[in-house]
């Protein structure tokens, strides 16, 4: 009688299919959260941008000019800092935001009505919170879906 003791190779390949299956799923698993957290980044960039333009506007009475609100640079009024760095929108670009102003991966600041009002264009790639998927705009009033 053989009694060898061991795994045999059918064995052993099921197993490294299941493993090959498990790391795969794994890797999907992890795409849609990274997604999920560049979409959440970028809807609290926009917050975050919004509640330093209102510290703006309280002292400035008015907005900010286009150029005055630009990613990498500070915002400030004086010797009033607002932001030390305005947020530039994480990459890869998530969705299809290929119509507006931005039309690209860019928080796109506009003011409007010589320094009454201000428009934000910003894209996400899948629905966060109450906000749609897509190009969305951030107004004094809140967030739009466009």
């Amino acid at each position: 009688m053989n009694n060898k003791k061991g795994f045999t190779l059918i064995e052993l390949l099921v197993v490294i299919a299941i493993i090959g299956l498990l790391s795969t799923l794994s890797v999907l698993a992890l795409n849609n959260a990274r997604q999920k957290s560049r979409d959440a980044k970028r809807v609290a960039d926009i917050k975050q941008i919004q509640t330093a333009l209102e510290l703006y506007y309280n002292d400035a009475y008015g907005y900010p000019l286009d150029a005055e609100v630009v990613s990498g640079i500070e915002l400030n009024f004086g010797t009033t800092v607002y932001m030390n760095s305005i947020p530039s929108a994480p990459t890869p670009q998530d969705g299809d935001c290929t119509s507006g102003a931005s039309g690209t991966n860019v928080y796109d600041y506009t003011q409007n009505g010589s320094g009454a009002s201000y428009d934000i264009e910003y894209c996400i790639g899948a629905a966060t919170g109450e906000i749609a998927a897509g190009l969305n705009t951030a107004t004094p009033g809140g967030i739009q879906s466009n």
